[in-house]
């Protein structure tokens, strides 16, 4: 689907001249087509069901772990009140029912529901949502730790400041069990 590339280049146009700015001097030309480039890159989870990265999974054999907990899945994400970036770190744990997923489909869950604007805390939501959806596990812990360009940029710019959100189901809405995993996470490699 994308973006509408051109729209984007007349209305970033406009908003060069509206804060005053040549859009036609050499610095600025093609500011309008690179930032209609990045949008289509920074949106491009519109439209898309993050489900499908989690189809390919296969049934629980003996000796399957009873956890699976992938930490460090880097993020980029917008935010959906002044089209800011947020960057982060995401954390995801689940407790297997019948089936697991390949490793690699975890973060593509992330990245497809990422790249839509967002708000972190629904962002934090989606994510376990769709993983309880997509894979039925017993549990799901979503941790997500951003920076957001907002708050370091404008504002109260609080540059050393990063925003933690967690969303949980099933047993990981048990406080003990959470404990563990945090514990987990935050474990050295």
């Amino acid at each position: 689907m994308g973006v509408d590339r051109a729209r984007i280049e007349a209305a970033v146009t406009e908003i060069l001249a509206a804060i005053g700015e040549d859009p036609g001097r050499p610095g600025l030309a093609t500011t309008p087509k690179r930032v209609a480039e990045a949008y289509d890159e920074f949106f491009a989870g519109l439209g898309r069901d993050p489900a499908v990265h989690l189809r390919g999974s296969v049934p629980v054999g003996p000796g399957t772990g009873e956890l699976v907990l992938l930490r460090g899945i880097a993020f980029r994400s917008v935010c959906e009140h002044h089209l800011l970036p947020f960057l982060g770190t995401a954390h995801i744990a689940y407790l297997p029912g019948d089936r697991v997923v390949g490793l690699g489909r975890l973060p593509a869950v992330v990245e497809t529901i990422a790249a839509r604007p967002q708000m972190q805390e629904r962002l934090t939501e989606e994510i376990a949502d769709a993983l309880q959806e997509g894979l039925d596990p017993r549990g799901v812990l979503v941790v997500l730790d951003a920076v957001h360009g907002c708050v370091v940029a404008r504002g109260s710019r609080q540059a050393g400041s990063s925003t933690v959100t967690l969303a949980t189901r099933g047993a990981f809405d048990d406080p003990v069990q959470r404990a563990e995993v945090m514990a987990l996470i935050g474990a050295p490699s």
